[in-house]
């Protein structure tokens, strides 16, 4: 690993039940993201994702590449185009900087047919003894 590199793109299908699953498992209760009726009459075209499956889908897009030894110790992201059913978001990160301590930050973009639906920075901490053992066997 070493800053430039990028990580391998991931998409995600925006389905109805990813929607309305991950706003229930975050307890937020709001109209908007599980009754196209109520988001209709609010203004949107339909349900969409709300920030705590986004927060969850960009963790575990960097938990998923860099392994199981991984922690995250910052995630700070922004929202722009709502991520509606039908759609698909596409997640891609860059590492932005490395520490000898093997603490990264990777620069994380997820796009959907709208735009870019998140952007941010998460600094995650890589066990460099665990990447050495698995390169060793």
């Amino acid at each position: 690993m070493k800053v430039g590199h990028e990580l391998p793109p991931l998409e995600i299908p925006i389905t109805r039940t990813l929607i309305v699953a991950g706003a229930v498992a975050s307890r937020d209760y709001q109209d908007v993201h599980h009754d196209a009726e109520a988001a209709r009459e609010k203004g949107s075209p339909d349900i969409f994702m709300n920030i705590l499956t986004t927060n969850g889908l960009v963790g575990r897009y960097i938990t998923d590449h860099f392994g199981p030894e991984s922690r995250l110790c910052a995630v700070k992201i922004r929202l722009g185009a709502p991520n509606y059913p039908g759609d698909t978001m596409v997640l891609s990160g860059t590492v932005t900087a490395l520490d000898d301590d093997g603490t990264a930050e990777v620069r994380v973009v997820g796009a959907n047919g709208l735009g870019h639906h998140v952007t941010g920075k998460v600094t995650v901490k890589v066990d460099v003894n665990a990447a050495v053992r698995e390169g060793a066997s």
